[in-house]
């Protein structure tokens, strides 16, 4: 239970539980019209002015075993960042790769020609990932193997499914990295 420890990830997984509660009162997470209203991340409507599903869509979820995945996730590799980082720059870091991932779907749906509905933290959560990478190289005391195993891993599962948004895993944790670098640089690390 280390995500106790760590205040800004047990908010994070009350805020994403609250609003899984809230869709399926409202007649299930895994229906379309649901997830648009609480604004799942889709690409036309952002371009007509709904930005604001860049932020919201990091905190929905397609079904029970969705949330539960990445909440683990979270859970998992969250508290090590927080301790290391402080709360603001882990804060910064898992919504700042969450607005990457979403930036990289948009930008990949636009270059396809393909829009899909999507929303989940595993941009933010791919996003701490990649900062636990920077920090690895850095000497911060995490374990490059098991990092680059986590990554094997979910590289191999995201491509045998078509429902993962691989983009948003890619851009979320390439913003993840490129932030933890700049926090770095900033505080002299």
């Amino acid at each position: 239970m280390d995500f106790i420890s760590s205040k800004i990830t047990t908010i994070l997984i009350l805020i994403n539980a609250a609003l899984f509660l809230l869709e399926t009162k409202d007649g299930g997470s895994t229906d379309r019209d649901v997830a648009l209203k609480y604004g799942a991340l889709y690409t036309p409507y952002v371009k007509s002015g709904q930005y604001y599903r860049l932020f919201t869509a990091m905190f929905l979820h397609f079904g029970v075993y969705h949330l539960l995945f990445n909440m683990y996730a979270l859970s998992v590799i969250g508290p090590p960042v927080d301790r290391v980082c402080g709360p603001v720059f882990y804060l910064i870091i898992y919504l700042g790769s969450g607005l990457a991932g979403n930036a990289a779907t948009m930008f990949y749906e636009e270059k396809s020609g393909r829009n899909n509905l999507s929303a989940g933290a595993s941009g933010c959560i791919f996003g701490l990932l990649g900062a636990c990478l920077v920090l690895a190289v850095k000497g911060y005391g995490f374990s490059l193997q098991s990092i680059l195993i986590t990554l094997a891993i979910n590289l191999v599962y995201g491509l045998s499914s078509k429902r993962i948004n691989m983009m948003s895993h890619i851009g979320g944790f390439a913003g993840g990295a490129v932030i933890m670098a700049v926090i770095l640089i900033a505080v002299g690390g």
